[in-house]
């Protein structure tokens, strides 16, 4: 079973067998017509229920000829340009590659003789981040695995500055159309889901500042402690951006730790032509950015960052084996000293890379492509009589709804929009996502694929179109 170890011994068998695994995956990219085959959980949970795990092949091609019937096939393709659902790009490829050295290396960035070079590299990209938000001179940061966990970590790191032993009296202020991390943090703190105080948002789906200092102002005359306000630069839902240079007004005013999650709005930062749309971001203490959602990257790729390193003295921890104190001393780096993880993957190399081949404006290029898409989508649909479309784009989200001409009961028009999305998905032909408004049902173009053009938009709003028709339809002959 050595044959199977990467090592000096093997290094022409680790050749053959990756090239093998990139043809197939280049092949399928090759060929791929649709972003789903529409397979349901019933046909395909048989066929990977029948493999035997402790019954190995024994044979790299065996391996994957199984792997294409049980994944390749049936997998999900965010490449195409009708994947229009959720916040999962396209890769680029000197982020593939990136992936692949740092999987066969496999480095852990804990410390730094676990890595050398590879804790260099992530500091620098985390500088490199820092002064594209406008942090300043003591900022810092570290890579994490996505959003939640940023959120999570500067929260904490909100919770350990906040003025106050009783943390029953920590209030953390979001909008309501926040992610859901910021409860779940608040759970993890141990302050639970109460302690965050939702405030209401604007038509364009953007923090109410005047809404958000009546809350302040009342905590304050309760006896209770702000201890964050979490403003949103790219909703899940909208894409929409919190008034940041008013929210951080108001968190300098009232002395409160400003955190800005731009897991998705962070494409800004390299944007060459709506860089402006970030403008007060440099003034928060803390920031979390998803590289894997509008750079390009695959997953993981994220970071949290911070106005002062001193603040990530909350999250160090000392062990003998690891990580002693003499290590500061020595001014020895080691990452683990401002990390939740202790074992953590290279994932800062596939941007690196990415960066040093395509450069930042490459990037920025790529991402003002899908929110000049959006912005061509919202016109579509708002000339459109069959569409009720929710928010002009301030980044790439497309949120509305199929309104038929003859059926007014909401409920019944609720239907036809989860019919029409679950027979898009079954068909494969494009796959779009769903959220709430108002309590009633919408469907979502979450739009990050520069392939995607204006008439592949106007495709699937016909199929939509089609599907709902074919529900209501076939309802109405129930009904009768």
């Amino acid at each position: 079973m050595r044959s199977h170890l990467l090592n000096d011994t093997t290094a022409e068998q680790y050749r053959r067998s990756v090239t093998q695994g990139v043809e197939r995956v280049a092949a399928k990219l090759a060929t791929t017509d649709r972003p789903f085959t529409g397979v349901t959980v019933d046909a395909l949970s048989p066929r990977i229920d029948a493999i035997d795990l402790d019954k190995p092949l024994h044979d790299t091609t065996a391996a994957l000829d199984e792997l294409e019937d049980v994944y390749l096939r049936d997998a999900v393709y965010f490449h195409h340009p009708r994947y229009l659902a959720h916040l999962n790009c396209p890769v680029v490829i000197p982020a593939v590659l990136g992936e692949a050295v740092l999987s066969a290396v496999n480095s852990s960035l804990d410390t730094w003789d676990q890595s050398a070079g590879g804790t260099l590299i992530e500091r620098k990209l985390i500088d490199w981040t820092t002064a594209r938000i406008g942090l300043g001179p003591a900022a810092d940061g570290v890579f994490t695995s996505g959003g939640t966990q940023s959120n999570l970590q500067a929260l904490l790191l909100a919770r350990e500055e906040a003025k106050t032993d009783d943390s029953a009296k920590l209030r953390i202020f979001a909008s309501e159309v926040s992610h859901f991390s910021v409860k779940k943090s608040a759970k993890l703190l141990g302050l639970g889901q109460d302690a965050v105080i939702a405030i209401p948002v604007d038509h364009d789906k953007r923090m109410q500042t005047l809404a958000l200092a009546r809350e302040l102002d009342r905590c304050a005359e309760d006896g209770l402690v702000p201890m964050a306000v979490v403003a949103t630069a790219g909703t899940t839902d909208f894409g929409s951006i919190d008034p940041l240079p008013e929210i951080a007004e108001l968190c300098a005013r009232h002395g409160v730790w400003m955190h800005v999650d731009a897991a998705y709005g962070c494409g800004l930062l390299a944007s060459l032509k709506y860089r402006d749309r970030l403008t007060g971001i440099e003034r928060a203490d803390s920031v979390t950015v998803d590289y894997h959602k509008s750079f390009f990257q695959p997953v993981s790729s994220s970071a949290v960052l911070v106005r002062d390193v001193a603040t990530l003295r909350h999250a160090t921890y000392h062990a003998e084996y690891l990580n002693p104190r003499r290590m500061v001393q020595e001014r020895i780096p080691n990452q683990v000293d401002k990390s939740l993880q202790t074992t953590r993957r290279f994932d800062a190399l596939k941007l690196w890379m990415t960066l040093r081949v395509m450069g930042a404006d490459g990037i920025g290029q790529l991402f003002d492509e899908v929110c000049d898409l959006a912005a061509e989508g919202w016109k579509l649909l708002a000339a459109d009589p069959r569409f009720d479309v929710v928010v002009e784009p301030s980044l790439s989200t497309l949120v509305f709804r199929y309104i038929p001409a003859a059926v007014t009961d909401p409920a019944e028009i609720d239907r036809a929009n989860l019919y029409a999305r679950k027979a898009l998905f079954a068909s494969g032909d494009a796959v779009v996502a769903g959220t709430k408004v108002g309590g009633r049902h919408y469907l979502k173009f979450t739009l990050l694929n520069p392939e995607t053009t204006t008439a592949d938009i106007s495709a699937v709003l016909d199929l939509i179109a089609g599907h709902a028709e074919q529900y209501l339809g076939e309802s109405l002959d129930r009904a009768s």
